[in-house]
């Protein structure tokens, strides 16, 4: 494998893993009926993903995914349920498109770029979410959902037909992210800091 392959396998991998950080279950289908239609080569293992009870299983869980977190206070939950499956699913996604890699980078990189990308957005999210639920009462989160969606959709897609721009896409996600998550600890330590939090103590 060359070099500029090499990048686009391990761009791919990130890709699609970042966009597990949205939703579980979408990337792998979107995985799935690509590899299904032969148009996504997986790697050794990962056959199973580009079987048509894979493909099934997929689209009921996906479709379920997408409708829970429309419904107020179900959305809050699954948060917390998502957040460990969210990073796994990420794992799986990134391992399964690295093709040609030694089993020690490839899971290397899997675990850390993959699951790492995915748990950012999914924390993302979830912070984001609650911020919603917080100030709207829940109202807000209908926009915060379809936000999530399409950000699940359109990574999942651009991972799969320009790799690299997928990268960049969520390099520039990840930044906007830090930066919202950075805001959020700090209005939570301003009451601490603040006199009256002083006097409190």
């Amino acid at each position: 494998m060359s070099e500029s392959d090499l990048a686009i396998s391990i761009a791919l991998g990130i890709g699609l893993a970042a966009a597990a950080g949205f939703r579980v279950f979408l990337p792998l289908l979107v995985m799935s009926a690509a590899a299904t239609t032969g148009n996504l080569p997986l790697s050794e293992g990962f056959a199973w993903l580009a079987t048509p009870t894979a493909l099934a299983m997929l689209s009921i869980a996906a479709a379920l995914e997408v409708l829970a977190y429309y419904i107020p206070g179900v959305d809050n939950l699954l948060d917390a349920l998502a957040a460990p499956a969210a990073v796994v699913a990420g794992v799986i996604a990134s391992a399964a498109v690295m093709t040609d890699l030694p089993p020690i980078i490839k899971w290397t990189t899997a675990v850390i770029a993959g699951g790492g990308a995915a748990g950012l957005i999914h924390g993302t999210s979830a912070a984001l979410r609650a911020t919603s639920t917080a100030a709207t009462g829940g109202l807000g989160n209908f926009l915060v959902a379809s936000t999530e969606l399409a950000g699940a959709l359109l990574v999942s897609l651009l991972a799969l037909v320009a790799p690299l721009a997928a990268v960049a896409l969520i390099a520039v996600i990840a930044v906007l992210a830090l930066r919202f998550l950075g805001r959020l600890l700090r209005r939570a330590q301003a009451p601490r800091n603040s006199p009256a939090g002083v006097l409190d103590r």
